[in-house]
């Protein structure tokens, strides 16, 4: 029997822009949207916020993350989870890439 899943043998090796940002949705269901993110260095995502909560993991590179208030230098390793409206930016000091998790509401059963 086959059972469906998502694979990637190696977030690593994402091709990464000479100059820009790339978005690859890996997987997107009720639950999770999946996103891989490359940025070329010195290139950014300017301020925002996202309607659900969210989970950023720097996987290849160096970044500065800022979380409201807060500025944070990130390298590959760097993990945090965000609350949904949570400001944050993120400027790749390097080449970069990202795992973006945006974690759906879920919908509640009829009681």
């Amino acid at each position: 029997m086959n059972h469906p899943y998502t694979h990637v043998p190696d977030l690593a090796a994402l091709e990464i822009p000479s100059d820009g940002i790339l978005s690859r949705t890996l997987h997107n269901d009720d639950e999770v949207k999946v996103v891989l993110f490359a940025f070329s260095a010195g290139q950014e995502l300017s301020e925002h916020t996202a309607s659900m909560p969210a989970v950023l993991q720097v996987i290849k590179g160096q970044a500065q993350v800022t979380l409201a208030d807060d500025v944070i230098e990130a390298d590959a390793g760097f993990w945090v989870h965000m609350p949904a409206q949570l400001r944050h930016r993120i400027q790749a000091k390097t080449p970069l890439i990202l795992l973006l998790l945006l974690l759906k509401p879920q919908a509640t059963a009829a009681r």
